[in-house]
């Protein structure tokens, strides 16, 4: 189950990467370390425009983690499209990080490694599902439909041309499956139940937030197909 929670699983070669970035000199060195140690000074120094200059400037060749790579990079975008929210970003971030390996996109009841697995077999499976598999699954299909729309938008509109799900019924899928796991008990005991309302009334916005990501920020295979579709 993806969580709001990147922030929290910076490394120190992350906190190693702000300080060389952002420090003038071995006094800002400092300053820099006694600030990262509290949490919202942290947040505003991870709002430096300089920490997505570096990343990007430096291509592969940065010792950061996963989680940090992706907070940055999705603060950035969601900024620009005017979501502030730094827990719904961490949220995004925290989706990409998943979805970004292979594993990351099975959805909850796949059990094997079976390849291809498809949103209309995760809803099917709702017919059958109890209450916590009915929510695992109705999030997966709402962080899938989002990933999908956003980072793989092209694909996804190619292949809508020869018969499959454009990028309308992914935004109608991922919205109201956002809808559905905010009122659910899980989202409020893992405090989820606000970020997934926010999804719900701003699919489109992250949508697109995520496709100018895609587009400018990311190197991806265009011909890359997702292994699951509808």
């Amino acid at each position: 189950m993806i969580q709001a929670n990147c922030r929290a699983r910076f490394t120190a070669a992350d906190f190693d990467f702000v300080v060389r970035t952002l420090a003038r000199s071995q006094t800002d060195s400092v300053s820099l370390g006694d600030l990262l140690s509290d949490s919202e000074a942290r947040d505003a120094v991870l709002d430096n425009p300089r920490l997505i200059d570096a990343i990007l400037s430096n291509g592969g060749q940065l010792a950061i983690s996963s989680q940090f790579y992706f907070y940055v990079l999705a603060r950035h975008v969601l900024k620009q499209a005017g979501i502030t929210d730094r827990k719904l970003c961490d949220y995004v971030a925290s989706l990409l990080e998943t979805f970004s390996r292979m594993n990351g996109l099975h959805a909850p009841h796949v059990t094997d490694d079976r390849g291809r697995q498809y949103i209309c077999d995760m809803l099917i499976a709702l017919t059958r599902a109890t209450s916590e598999q009915a929510f695992l699954l109705r999030a997966h299909v709402g962080n899938y439909s989002l990933f999908l729309s956003g980072i793989f938008h092209e694909n996804t509109q190619r292949r809508s041309l020869r018969g499959a799900p454009d990028i309308k019924f992914y935004e109608q899928v991922g919205r109201s499956s956002y809808q559905l796991v905010a009122s659910h008990a899980t989202a409020r005991r893992c405090e989820l139940n606000d970020v997934y309302e926010e999804l719900a009334d701003r699919f489109r916005q992250v949508r697109l937030a995520l496709n100018q990501l895609s587009d400018q920020l990311l190197n991806l295979d265009s011909d890359y197909v997702p292994p699951f579709a509808l």
